[in-house]
């Protein structure tokens, strides 16, 4: 894995590392191709991933690119693009005809929600053509393997949000069998994984609560209801592990007393299915008098004090209020390189947004 930038100019209201990590650095293309080459000469590995939130919002992905080509097909190593973005910015003719150079895997993208409303909500900032369009450019290019990452849970989702999961992955399907470039002899496998959603701290969604375990259940089996495609296969994560990593995403001191307890009880490599066990876990908040509900299943009101207010990630909390209101009305926010949101990281920097300093430095 090679770092290629740290940051994200997208602004999804869900994602933590999105806000704590601005602003947007990047790192110089021959840096990361030396690093690139000197990781493959010495370890033996045959495959690099350029690591990022968003690998294609890369200013030189083109020349790197370029640049490991000429080592890498000699090498036989694959290049592995996985923050791709849906919309103009990402998956192109052009990063299609690059990739098509190297061993071809599948492609992922990340609408993660099925309905424009909802994606609007989350300022994912990406239509259902855009999805359908960066489909068709794949399977124009001979891709036949698209895996689709989606949200379940999310704050202002209704049945109709989940239902709409289920039909865009059949409309990214249809797509396939709509394409008359597509190849030969070949079907389309779609895969969906559908993750609970949980509230992080230093986001909008923040103050939300999460859905509680039989409503998470409930969605899942309603989104099973919706899919009859043979060619979708979807995933969900376990919802009474992502009810505790809630609890955990948004506790305070008093939890300390819960972990310890878990320990002494035999809680060990809880992120494995076969070692996780929630009912040890909900007797020992018994045992210590907690209830988990008050982390992970509440709503919180902006003047309450929050564990986490201590600390500065640069974000201020009166920007995150506001994106959280437009959540509210569905509003989205333009990404970094179109209008600054005026978030407050600039200040990590000496004043000066690392991505308006680089728009300005374009300008001449």
């Amino acid at each position: 894995m090679t770092e290629i930038f740290r940051g994200c100019i997208r602004g999804c209201r869900f994602c933590q590392a999105g806000y704590i990590y601005r602003p947007n650095r990047e790192k110089d293309f021959g840096t990361v191709d030396a690093q690139s080459r000197s990781l493959c000469d010495t370890t033996g590995y045959d495959e690099v991933s350029l690591s990022s939130l968003s690998s294609s919002d890369y200013t030189g992905l083109p020349q790197l690119l370029d640049s490991m080509l000429n080592w890498t097909e000699k090498s036989k190593v694959s290049i592995s693009l996985p923050s791709l973005r849906i919309d103009g910015f990402g998956f192109s003719d052009e990063l299609t005809e690059k990739l098509k150079k190297v061993r071809r895997g599948g492609l992922t993208f990340a609408p993660e929600a099925g309905t424009q409303r909802l994606r609007d909500a989350i300022n994912k900032n990406v239509t259902e053509e855009e999805v359908l369009n960066t489909c068709r450019t794949a399977f124009n290019g001979g891709w036949t393997n698209v895996k689709l990452y989606f949200m379940i849970g999310l704050p202002t989702e209704t049945l109709e949000d989940v239902e709409g999961i289920g039909e865009l992955s059949q409309k990214v399907v249809d797509e396939f069998y709509r394409n008359p470039n597509k190849p030969k002899g070949k079907g389309v496998n779609v895969t969906s994984s559908a993750s609970t959603f949980v509230p992080k701290p230093f986001t909008p969604f923040q103050w939300e609560p999460q859905d509680d375990i039989d409503t998470i259940h409930m969605k899942q089996q309603h989104l099973r209801d919706s899919v009859r495609s043979r060619k979708i296969t979807l995933n969900w994560h376990d919802a009474d592990t992502s009810f505790l990593e809630a609890v955990f995403a948004r506790g305070d001191r008093r939890l300390i007393r819960v972990l310890i307890r878990a320990y002494e009880k035999g809680c060990r490599f809880d992120g494995w299915d076969e070692y996780f066990k929630l009912p040890v876990w909900m007797e020992v908040f018994s045992e210590c008098n907690i209830d988990p509900a008050f982390y992970a299943n509440r709503r919180r009101s902006y003047e309450e004090i929050l564990p986490w207010d201590h600390l500065d990630y640069g974000i201020t909390k009166e920007f995150l209020i506001r994106e959280h209101q437009k959540a509210l009305k569905a509003e989205t926010t333009p990404h970094c390189r179109l209008k600054c949101a005026n978030c407050g990281a600039a200040k990590l920097t000496g004043g000066v947004c690392s991505v308006l300093k680089h728009r300005n430095e374009k300008r001449g």
